[in-house]
């Protein structure tokens, strides 16, 4: 896995628990959190599907 995509993930799971704990306290403020998790996990998935494919197009290139 990229290296990206662990960061984007560690993200959006800060940005979840952040959401939660936002929520918690009773404030609306969580909406701007699940916003960002929901980006940071899509650029989680770019980055992996990313990843397996330079991965995989240079081993038919090396292989």
């Amino acid at each position: 896995m990229p290296r990206i995509a662990l960061y984007t993930l560690v993200v959006c799971l800060l940005a979840v628990a952040a959401a939660v704990v936002s929520f918690a306290q009773g404030s609306w403020l969580g909406i701007v959190w699940v916003l960002l998790a929901g980006l940071s996990s899509n650029m989680t998935w770019y980055y992996v599907k990313r990843g397996r494919a330079a991965a995989a197009q240079e081993k038919s290139v090396t292989g």
